[in-house]
């Protein structure tokens, strides 16, 4: 004797068969694929972000001053490189330029803030050059973008 299939005749199957003959398909979703790609898609960018942005090495000195509040608006930033480069957001601009081209981004933004990035090998005099530009280009609110965790006045 072999092994058979039992089948199992009757009612039970003629109901089973009434029922899906009449079914509607099922109208709900399963969201689980879509939760599980956006939350692949969620890390994937914030491992990426920190990769994307563009940045100028630039020694800057410590101090024990606390960040500024972030802003709506991308800041706009000038930075001051070790070898007397200046850069305006990422772009080089000659000194000669500096304040042209400040006067030109001034009338175009709502906002007078400025960051200043200078490297802390520069010369103060450099730094106070360019803050001067920066006033004269119409650029009042000027901060100096530090490292912190450096010493304080008391030495601690």
């Amino acid at each position: 004797m072999g092994a058979g299939v039992v089948q199992r005749g009757g009612g039970g199957s003629r109901r089973s068969r009434r029922r899906n003959h009449g079914a509607k398909p099922m109208a709900e979703i399963n969201v689980t694929p879509f939760v599980d790609v956006m939350l692949v898609l969620l890390i994937i960018f914030m491992v990426a972000a920190p990769l994307l942005t563009v940045g100028v090495p630039v020694e800057l000195p410590e101090t024990a001053a606390t960040a500024l509040p972030s802003e709506d608006q991308e800041p706009l930033t000038i930075t001051l490189t070790a070898d007397g480069r200046v850069l305006l957001m990422s772009n080089e601009t000659e000194e000669g330029d500096l304040i042209a081209k400040l006067r030109a981004v001034a009338a175009e933004r709502s906002d007078d803030k400025v960051y200043l990035r200078a490297d802390g090998a520069l010369p103060y005099e450099k730094v106070a050059q360019v803050m001067g530009a920066l006033n004269a280009g119409g650029f009042r609110n000027i901060g100096l973008v530090t490292d912190t965790g450096g010493p304080t006045l008391t030495g601690n």
